[in-house]
């Protein structure tokens, strides 16, 4: 997949993985998007070393768009964790 493909799943695997992790967020629609984008690449890449399969067969795969989300709420937990520590 090219570099088009993972930037449009993270946004996506991003969105989909607030929603599903209801909560305050100490953060706005760029974050998101980050966090989208870096949990894709986090997802497909516990999916290769845990499981040993190579879960990132292509845009319109299912497996691919799993590894993503889970990728995501992954690092939107991390994200929450480390910054809902601050006191403003």
């Amino acid at each position: 997949m090219g570099i088009i493909a993972w930037i449009l799943i993270g946004l996506i695997a991003g969105a989909i993985a607030k929603a599903l992790t209801p909560g305050k967020d100490p953060g706005g629609c760029l974050v998101t998007m980050l966090i989208g984008i870096v949990g894709g690449l986090l997802g497909g890449w516990l999916g290769k070393v845990i499981f040993g399969v190579h879960s990132i067969n292509g845009f319109f795969h299912l497996s691919t768009w799993i590894a993503a989300i889970v990728g995501s709420v992954i690092v939107l937990l991390l994200y929450r964790l480390f910054t809902g520590q601050r006191s403003r």
